[in-house]
């Protein structure tokens, strides 16, 4: 898969890593932190030498509680700094939104990867039939088709309420590629997240991180974004500013079960944990290994 200039493999045992770059005021780990262009392109500059693969651009908080943000401050927020990104530094940016005007505004910027942590499908929940949202329905996965770039789709839905959960998972995930495919998005243009800390108590939370090698099936690229999440806090009682080990054991998580990819907020930690894995083991990670010996 072509990210901007850069060619991605998967399923090969490298994985990947996304460093974060949040430009909002309040995200639950660094909020206010890098929302000065400066202060961001420096954070930017440490998380290349660190060995990122890829800037993830987000300018609102999706805590849960968090505050919504209107589309104008929204584009506001990223589009200056995706220019200024691409401007100074030879790698792929992300931009991460679920609001169909900011994708199109952030990829005309030259975003080079669209994240929506709705999946395409925020419409299904927020516009029923016969009412409108503030975009269209189908809107995001069009934009998305029109530049044609690749796109991490997340899984999520508007309440954590499953009969059967993990089968669900699945099955919203076949939905979202489903609708991407009709927009004219390629399968093969597409990034699956699990979507930790969204739609999921705690304990749905622990059994996407147990169950990771379920996601095999869909033979796409995989990604893994449980950085400082609640399920580490609140595994370890640990504050936000304390998670960085609980977040490198899902990192080494996902390196074992084959994954490509794991969206991280200390890019320097999570790498060398997964060299040191990669090292190891080696070919073993390649995920057409159905287990993993140690």
């Amino acid at each position: 898969m072509k990210i901007g200039n850069r060619e991605f493999t998967y399923g090969q045992g490298h994985v990947y890593i996304m460093g974060i770059l949040n430009v909002t005021p309040d995200s639950f780990s660094d909020g206010g932190k890098f929302n000065d262009k400066d202060a961001a392109l420096f954070h930017v500059e440490e998380m290349v030498q660190q060995g990122a693969d890829i800037i993830d651009v987000g300018g609102e908080s999706t805590r849960p509680g968090y505050q919504k943000i209107t589309v104008p401050e929204e584009i506001e927020r990223v589009t200056g700094i995706i220019e200024a990104v691409k401007k100074r530094f030879d790698i792929p940016v992300s931009i991460d939104t679920y609001k169909a005007p900011v994708m199109d505004a952030a990829l005309a910027a030259g975003a080079d990867l669209a994240n929506d942590i709705w999946g395409l499908r925020y419409d299904k929940f927020y516009a029923p039939e016969g009412k409108t949202s503030v975009w269209d329905c189908g809107t995001m996965a069009q934009i998305i088709a029109k530049y044609d770039v690749p796109v991490c789709v997340m899984h999520n839905r508007d309440q954590a309420v499953y009969q059967n959960f993990l089968e669900e998972v699945l099955l919203d995930l076949e939905d979202s590629i489903a609708i991407g495919e009709k927009a004219g998005i390629s399968r093969d243009r597409m990034i699956l997240d699990p979507g930790v800390g969204f739609a999921k108590d705690y304990e749905q939370n622990l059994e996407i991180l147990a169950n990771l090698k379920l996601f095999e099936r869909f033979d796409l690229p995989l990604l893994l974004a449980a950085s400082r999440k609640s399920v580490i806090g609140l595994t370890l009682d640990l504050p936000v500013t304390e998670r960085e080990e609980g977040t490198m054991v899902t990192s080494v998580l996902a390196g074992m079960a084959g994954w490509d990819f794991v969206r991280v907020h200390d890019v320097e930690k999570n790498k060398r944990a997964l060299k040191m894995l990669e090292k190891i083991l080696g070919k073993d990670l390649q995920r057409k290994n159905k287990c993993v010996n140690i």
